[in-house]
């Protein structure tokens, strides 16, 4: 006799990628809802941060640093001076470079933002045990340090 019931789905086996990719994709939920008070998002708090270096960085060189077209560094500038976090000027010698600096708003936002950002990331390895989480953020810098890079 054959049932009318339908057999349950079996969920696939789980693999690496998936998992990594659901976990990334929570904790990016968990790190810009934490951001959200502070008027950016992870993009620009990584512009903000980079921004904050002892040597003053043109457009060029923060964009290069950050692994991003010149283009979106443009955009992502043009949104963060509209908010008075950072302000351009010219450089001394070459008047046609662009320098960017962090203004005193953008240095109280990088600070609040990266705290708030470090406590989004503790609630989210709070599930484990303090060992269990400092084992899986060194496993991971292993994994990002042996690929080549650029790929």
């Amino acid at each position: 006799m054959v049932s009318d019931r339908r057999a349950e789905p079996v969920p696939p086996e789980p693999r690496l990628g998936h998992l990594l990719e659901q976990a990334g994709a929570a904790l990016a939920r968990a790190s810009a809802r934490a951001l959200v008070p502070h008027g950016v998002d992870a993009r620009e708090l990584a512009v903000l941060a980079v921004l904050a270096g002892e040597e003053p960085l043109s457009q060029g060189e923060a964009a290069g640093r950050l692994g991003v077209d010149r283009t979106t560094m443009v955009s992502l500038l043009d949104g963060l001076e509209d908010h008075g976090l950072v302000e351009r000027r010219r450089g001394a010698p070459d008047r046609r470079r662009n320098i960017v600096g962090l203004t005193d708003a953008g240095r109280v936002c990088l600070e609040r933002g990266q705290e708030a950002r470090s406590a989004a990331e503790r609630r989210f390895l709070a599930p484990l045990e303090e060992r269990a989480a400092a084992a899986l953020l060194d496993a991971l810098r292993t994994l990002v340090a042996a690929q080549p890079a650029g790929k």
